[in-house]
């Protein structure tokens, strides 16, 4: 679907192949946030583990804040080889498999712990799988987070509180429609530019978990916080799979591991630190709302068409099976 447009990556490369001398193996890590960021602090967790755990012969390295590109682009990047790993978030591979996009759609779960017990489930382990098809081994899931909206028009208490204002999105269509559905004039952007565009009034405001709002920091250039939580979004590192099939079996399990042992850093990171970054938003000066169960039952009703739309771009089975997981992990 999309083409491939590698080139970008050229001089980021080269950096990194100077310092592999010794290691016999080296994997290149890109991905798109800053180093503050939680997942970025897990990913470090990773190389440790894998450093150690190889006793040197493999070399892990990382480039954060879109230093290899766009997600797209990274995502190709791992598929034409000229990149090891990358972790672009899961809704990203809807571009090539419409799959992907159930994983993200609006109001999906009630809670953060039902996200992940569906994640860790057959649907789960079946989704990882199909990027196989892509060229791809897909190694679990670190959280990117649950997206809450901020602006510098108004306070948004209900959908008509968004409407007409001009608010950035990821490049994903499912996003792109929960916006258009809640009244707003959604504008997709590539992370990287964000911080300017608010502080330009490109555009008024911006859709992100509290994590990104205090490591980007867009406080700095935003009046308004409204926790919407509308989507749960996770990341979903990728090897390549030609590479990874190359690797010894003990080199491939040391790396699922190392990645399930930074997923569990990463989560006691964020248990740590969420109620922290709420009150350093507050703090900068931006006014904070805080939804009630029953506030953000009203933007989950207006978003539903949205999620039924998806059961036939996502394809009925796939997203009849993850409607039925995430049943199950809520006890229906």
């Amino acid at each position: 679907m999309f083409k491939n447009s590698t080139l970008a990556l050229g001089a980021a490369m080269a950096v990194g192949l100077t310092f592999a001398a010794s290691a016999e193996t080296v994997i290149k890590v890109g991905h798109g946030a800053a180093e503050a960021f939680h997942m970025h602090r897990a990913l470090v967790k990773f190389e440790e583990l894998v450093e150690a755990g190889s006793n040197g012969e493999i070399d892990v390295q990382i480039f954060p804040s879109s230093q290899m590109g766009p997600d797209r682009e990274m995502i190709e990047g791992v598929q034409t080889g000229v990149l090891e790993m990358a972790i672009p978030p899961s809704s990203f591979f809807a571009g090539w498999d419409p799959a992907f996009a159930v994983i993200e759609l609006p109001y999906m779960y009630a809670s953060k712990d039902i996200a992940f017990d569906v994640l860790d489930s057959e649907a789960g382990e079946a989704m990882l799988a199909r990027v196989e098809d892509q060229g791809l081994v897909g190694l679990g899931w670190l959280e990117l987070g649950v997206r809450n909206v901020t602006n510098n028009v108004r306070p948004v208490a209900s959908p008509d509180d968004l409407e007409g204002i001009k608010l950035r999105t990821m490049k994903v269509p499912a996003h792109v429609a929960t916006f258009e559905t809640l009244g707003a004039n959604p504008t997709p952007m590539n992370f990287g530019e964000v911080y300017s565009a608010l502080q330009q009034g490109v555009i008024d405001g911006q859709e992100n978990p509290l994590a990104i709002i205090t490591s980007q920091r867009f406080y700095e250039v935003q009046k308004y916080l409204s926790t919407t939580g509308h989507v749960f979004a996770v990341y979903m590192p990728v090897i390549s799979k030609p590479f990874f099939d190359e690797l010894s079996a003990e080199h491939q399990q040391l790396i699922r591991e190392s990645m399930a042992a930074a997923r569990a850093y990463q989560a006691e990171i964020v248990a740590a630190e969420d109620a922290a970054q709420l009150e350093e938003i507050r703090a900068s000066g931006v006014e904070v709302l805080e939804l009630t169960a029953e506030q953000r039952k009203a933007f989950a009703d207006k978003t539903e068409s949205v999620r039924l739309q998806y059961r036939e771009e996502v394809g009925a089975e796939a997203y009849d099976a993850w409607v039925a997981a995430v049943a199950a992990a809520s006890g229906g």
